[in-house]
């Protein structure tokens, strides 16, 4: 889960991290009612919504006084901001964050994430950080250093040095930094955030640190823990149909593809959308219905998959162990018939009451092609959707 930069100052800032102050408004008459809580007569203005590159968008900008705040937030707020990461359609903005104008000495880049490959903490620090770090990382790797540690009670000195010392710092500004590196070693752990990120983490005019950006992720299945954390959700910046999926405990993720996959295990949806693309067509989605779904829960995964309108044929890919076969197939026969289906329908079954679920398939009266193995089931939906 992702939240705001501005929720994600105020959790840094309950550690006492050192962040900037602001305030964020959902409607241009806050802009009044609270530009009194800000100390500055200058400030900046960062659109709030869930994706990078906001300040080459046009969604950051530093204004000198009050009318030219509200005139930059009228302009702003309600606008559709298009980045690298929200792709083309955009992410409407429907919050912005006020925060008082910092004078920066200099920029630096600072992350701690999970490193699921080493199974340990990763800290990624550069001394060049801003809107172009990832030039830098492709262009200059030798600017990224990367320190790996274990998920333990505390960081060692050593560990620390390591992780600041591309910031080449002066002695109280290190001291400050050792406190920093502690603190979001301790966030990520007691949140179970996956990523924290200070993009750019700043010295100021009074040679002091200041996380001057943030961002934070959440590991969703950790949530039922944070009930704090879960609050700060916006839907808004999240995907309709995945919204959906959450409701009934799947596993959604929309892709841009042209076949939605409905499959029980991860490892066998990855194996269906790889055989798609092999057979030269793109998955629509992921989907894992999980092991033991009920006859509900499959009907639902299968309203969901149509809800999607690039879909033009679905490929079911079941090996029934907990999931029973038949159970599939009555579930998928109810919602085609709900729904009225008009795109083609594979269905691949294998496993417990396999042979139940396929007669069950043969008599619904629907026009459901039958699969022998994936490979005989991917071949069959990519020709029929042409």
């Amino acid at each position: 889960m992702n939240i705001h930069e501005h929720q994600a100052k105020e959790l840094l800032k309950t550690y006492g991290v050192p962040a900037g102050n602001g305030i964020v408004i959902f409607d241009l008459k806050d802009i009044r009612e609270k530009i009194g809580l800000l100390k500055t007569q200058e400030y900046v203005l960062k659109a709030q919504i869930h994706a990078g590159g906001r300040g080459k968008a046009g969604g950051v900008k530093l204004v000198k006084n009050i009318e030219e705040l509200e005139s930059e937030s009228k302009k702003l707020l309600g606008k559709k901001l298009i980045t690298k990461q929200t792709g083309p359609e955009g992410r409407e903005v429907k919050r912005l964050y006020i925060e008082e104008a910092t004078k920066v000495k200099k920029e630096f880049y600072l992350s701690c994430l999970v490193d699921r490959e080493s199974s340990k903490i990763a800290f990624i620090s550069s001394h060049e950080g801003g809107t172009d770090i990832e030039k830098v990382a492709k262009d200059s790797p030798e600017k990224i250093t990367t320190v790996k540690v274990d998920l333990k009670e505390k960081l060692d000195s050593e560990e620390i040095e390591k992780i600041i010392k591309p910031f080449n710092l002066k002695l109280k500004q290190k001291k400050n930094a050792f406190d920093l590196i502690e603190k979001l070693f301790k966030i990520l752990k007691e949140k179970d955030a996956t990523l924290i990120e200070i993009n750019p983490l700043v010295i100021d005019k009074s040679d002091n640190l200041i996380c001057l950006d943030a961002k934070i992720n959440f590991d969703d299945n950790a949530l039922f823990r944070h009930p704090e954390i879960l609050k700060l959700r916006d839907l808004n910046e999240e995907n309709f149909s995945e919204i959906e999926a959450s409701k009934y405990d799947l596993s959604y993720i929309k892709l841009n593809g042209s076949i939605g996959c409905m499959v029980n295990g991860a490892g066998l949806a990855m194996a269906t959308m790889d055989i798609i693309k092999l057979h030269g067509q793109e998955p629509a989605n992921f989907l894992d219905v999980g092991g033991g779904a009920s006859k509900d829960k499959v009907a639902s995964a299968f309203k969901l998959i149509l809800s999607d309108k690039n879909v033009k044929g679905i490929l079911i890919n079941i090996f029934g162990g907990i999931m029973r076969c038949d159970v599939l197939a009555q579930g998928v026969v109810e919602a085609a018939k709900e729904t009225d289906l008009k795109v083609p329908l594979v269905v691949r079954l294998a496993g417990t009451n396999f042979h139940q679920g396929n007669k069950i398939l043969e008599k619904s009266g629907l026009k459901i092609l039958s699969a022998t193995d994936l490979n005989d089931a991917a071949n069959k939906i990519v020709q029929a959707i042409k």
